[in-house]
């Protein structure tokens, strides 16, 4: 028992090929090398045609040449995790942490309702002890058709969950669940119970959506929705607080008695007079109120459109978490971010050189962005906690005792967390929470972290941890990336720019990193040019490349 104490719960192996791929780079810098060396001594002499198009033809390629030795650091040294659950929990399968998994949608009418809800019971429905687990929804919109939707959703919950561990259902999105099934999985009675069940939801909840108004036998039901009124709207509404359900109350168990994860609908205040931060704010909001009422270690943020599709991804990510040698300095857990609406020769929508290549380098620099969802944190470091080698979190602490509270007195009580006016000076957005001020305020608060002397891990399982739907068409496309290389260029020229904030905090392989995805909007003026200038010049008769005959 001594010697399987120290058992390592994750193993860390480096990437296949990496000596031959050093060698290719290697010989490629050399071409680099030769392709300037002829530029810059095959410059026209002033007054021949050309000039001034061929020094802009080798500033371009000067630029290429750089922008491919940044690239090299995302593949220098990519390495690959790969966990152990079971030595998990042999060794802690009674001490589990508690674990907070916050879902943010924004809208109702691009986000539709049950797409939301099939994110929240998969991420409900983990391999994991419910009295543990923890779900919470950030409806920024402040809809009541999203409350509805949740609402119906706690209760189908009751059956659901009871189904997945039943018969180990994978995925555990319901949508996403039958849909994979074929005709002759579908003939089992509990099949056809469970989704009778899922069908009558669907439709009840559709019907809302289609005529906007919640039937009145619902509001009768329950007193949630008094909470809103005819003057509020998306950009105009008090803090709403539901508790759904929650873990600690002996009532709150499924069909077949077991007890049900905690779940709570959380809809911050929003003023026209006040900038509300987008999901930053929705993020920091949750952190704040979710600290009363559950207080998890652990955070998994997830957004709306990407639902759980490994029901064991708590349990791998507790492997990092939780070991005795190196758990210390990992400030949070990055899954891939991967697609189930895109094709194999997927054109725009496709971020498989990033997860596939780039993030494994990073990881063996000292770990990934944090890229806005399907990430594990510790609450600590969210909230701003720097690293020490000698400190240790634990992350073994027993649960909340029951409130002397009931729910309403604690929801009055919390929703001043999620007001206008309670981060108006507060370190909220600044030195706690998510980052404020930037589009891409998840890859700023990844890059203070991680300046805070913290690591972060790559995890890549076998069975993709989160599916959802991407950008497929060139117009959703532009603008997704016109904000990611608006945000990343804002990080450059910012104080936290990792040229200046991360020079001496960061591995210089993950600077690198860093750098090549902050340039990459730069990097479309030397594209431009290579592009466009040499085929001016062609019409002129002047060629801007080598002749060699």
């Amino acid at each position: 028992m001594g010697k399987a104490k120290y058992e390592a719960l994750f193993e860390t192996k480096k990437a296949k090929g990496r000596i031959l791929y050093r060698l290719f780079a290697t010989s490629l810098l050399c071409g680099i090398i030769l392709i300037w060396s002829y530029r810059l001594y095959n410059i026209p002499k002033p007054g021949e045609n050309g000039r001034l198009g061929w020094i802009g033809m080798f500033g371009a390629e000067l630029w290429f040449g750089f922008y491919w030795l940044l690239t090299q650091s995302l593949r220098w040294n990519r390495t690959h995790r790969h966990t152990f659950r079971d030595r998990l929990l042999q060794r802690y399968e009674n001490e589990l942490p508690r674990v907070d998994v916050f879902v943010c949608t924004a809208d109702p009418a691009i986000e539709p309702p049950i797409m939301v809800i099939n994110t929240v019971l998969s991420v409900m429905s983990y391999n994991y002890p419910p009295q543990k687990l923890s779900v919470y929804l950030s409806d920024d919109a402040g809809s009541v058709i999203t409350f509805y939707a949740l609402l119906e959703a706690s209760r189908f919950s009751k059956h659901w969950l009871p189904y997945c561990k039943k018969f180990n259902v994978e995925p555990r999105s319901p949508a996403a669940y039958f849909t994979s099934l074929s005709m002759s999985d579908q003939s089992d009675a509990d099949f056809s119970e469970i989704k009778r069940l899922y069908d009558d939801m669907a439709n009840r909840i559709e019907g809302v959506c289609r005529a906007g108004v919640i039937p009145d036998k619902a509001i009768l039901e329950h007193t949630g929705f008094s909470k809103w009124d005819s003057y509020s709207s998306k950009g105009n509404h008090a803090s709403i607080l539901q508790v759904l359900s929650d873990s600690r109350d002996e009532e709150t168990k499924d069909v077949d008695g077991v007890i049900l994860p905690t779940l709570v609908y959380l809809a911050r205040e929003k003023r026209p007079q006040h900038f509300h931060n987008f999901k930053a704010g929705a993020m920091n909001a949750l952190i704040r109120v979710s600290s009363e009422i559950s207080n998890g270690p652990i955070i998994l943020n997830v957004d709306c459109d990407m639902y759980s599709n490994n029901s064991n991804s708590i349990q791998d990510t507790l492997c990092f978490f939780m070991d005795e040698e190196k758990s210390h300095e990992i400030a949070f857990v990055q899954f891939p971010q991967s697609f189930e609406n895109t094709t194999k020769n997927e054109l725009y929508g496709s971020l498989r050189v990033i997860d596939g290549v780039e993030f494994h380098g990073m990881d063996g620099n000292g770990g990934p962005l944090y890229t806005g969802t399907g990430c594990f944190h510790r609450r600590d470091t969210l909230c701003g906690r720097e690293f020490s080698k000698d400190a240790r979190i634990d992350l073994k602490s027993a649960r909340p005792g029951k409130m002397e509270e009931n729910v309403h007195e604690l929801e009055e009580r919390l929703e001043i967390l999620a007001s206008c006016t309670y981060e108006e000076n507060t370190q909220w957005g600044n030195e706690i929470g998510l980052k404020y001020g930037c589009p891409v305020e998840d890859v700023l608060t990844g890059l203070t972290i991680q300046c805070k002397g913290w690591k972060s891990v790559y995890y890549k399982p076998e069975r993709k941890g989160f599916l959802g739907v991407t950008a497929t068409t060139l117009d959703q496309t532009l603008v997704q990336h016109k904000r990611w290389s608006e945000g990343d260029l804002m990080i450059l020229f910012s104080k936290y720019s990792p040229v200046w904030y991360g020079l001496g905090k960061l591995n210089p392989g993950l600077l690198l990193g860093y750098l090549t995805y902050c340039l990459w909007s730069p990097n479309c003026v030397a594209t431009l040019y290579y592009s466009i200038v040499p085929s001016l010049y062609l019409l002129k008769g002047i060629s801007l490349f080598p002749q060699f005959c």
